[in-house]
């Protein structure tokens, strides 16, 4: 059998084999698709999900069958991401929306990690059957055969409202990065026409709606941001301040709703930059500072000295923490 060589330049080869890469990368794993909304890691969590059985009024199924479904039938990546992928729609501080219906751990707001996968068990939400697969049979999604060619999967799923926008979206691929924060149900579908102005629809989705809550600072360069695609939001967690009702207590500052990006283990940061102020005498306005954050939502309380000035402190803290971020 006689050789083949093909001359041709190295620069040539490395160019088409990294635009290959980089479109495999960003159409297979880190973006998602604007028609549903998904990452094809989330599609086909959710199809698989939907293919084992596992609607709203149905028992919880273990977490690890679904991994085992979705990686051996549509997903031929690590468990490990798969269920990352499932944690994440279930998490009602990350999602809009959550789409998942979990059963165990799947961590917390302050960054604790999920349990792992044969502990947990999971069932799709109500919303997810109605609104994102209940179509699936009639015929208006395409499918495409899977990586082996055993099976098919819907190359979209057939949602029913702009998931891109309500449940938001993060990701970095190779050449490009995408970073949608998530936004109110009702406000999005009542502003669903394709016909509209960006100031029309700013009458009805007045701007981000984050699961944590918080303040968006900059609401006037929203505009710009929805118009061209790109931008900051300053956001600021939400303070306030609570009266000593005996002479045996302190006034308190109290945070119940902070930035999005201060989830996980920013809370404890948060922290620790307080008490770093207080070391370092930038105030001398706190006395303690503790975390009360319970299933019922964040609490963080600030116990003031007699007479410290709250307006100035709450400055302070946007300023040198990531209150305002």
């Amino acid at each position: 059998m006689s050789e083949q060589i093909i001359k041709t330049e190295f620069s040539d080869v490395m160019q088409k084999s990294y635009i290959d890469y980089a479109m495999s990368v960003i159409c297979q794993r880190a973006l998602p698709d604007v028609r549903d909304g998904l990452k094809p890691v989330q599609r086909r969590v959710l199809y698989a999900m939907q293919e084992l059985g596992l609607s709203a009024d149905k028992p919880h199924r273990k977490s690890a069958r679904i991994v085992g479904d979705t990686m051996g039938k549509y997903h031929p990546h690590g468990d490990s991401s798969i269920y990352e992928a499932l944690v994440v729609m279930e998490q009602d501080f990350k999602k809009g929306m959550p789409l998942v219906d979990g059963h165990g751990n799947f961590g917390s707001i302050e960054g604790d990690g999920a349990a792992a996968m044969r502990y947990t068990e999971a069932k799709l939400q109500k919303f997810t059957q109605d609104v994102y697969l209940a179509d699936m049979d009639k015929n208006v999604v395409d499918f495409q055969p899977n990586f082996d060619e055993t099976e098919k999967e819907p190359v979209v799923l057939p949602v029913r409202i702009p998931n891109l926008l309500i449940n938001g979206a993060e990701g970095i691929a190779v050449g490009m990065t995408t970073s949608i924060p998530p936004h109110n149900l009702s406000e999005v579908v009542d502003g669903d026409n394709p016909e509209i102005t960006t100031e029309e629809l700013m009458e009805y989705v007045k701007g981000p709606d984050f699961p944590t809550g918080g303040i968006v600072v900059n609401q006037k360069e929203l505009k710009n941001i929805y118009e061209t695609g790109s931008g900051k939001m300053k956001l600021r967690g939400k303070v306030h301040f609570e009266k000593a009702k005996k002479r045996s207590e302190r006034d308190k500052l109290v945070i119940t709703e902070i930035p999005y990006t201060m989830i996980g283990a920013n809370i404890s940061k948060f922290i620790s930059d307080v008490v770093s102020l207080i070391e370092n005498k930038t105030t001398s306005d706190i006395i303690d500072v503790s975390n009360e954050s319970s299933k019922e939502g964040i609490r963080i309380v600030l116990e003031l000295r007699r007479n410290a000035d709250a307006e100035r402190l709450e400055n302070l803290l946007y300023k040198k923490t990531r209150l305002e971020d």
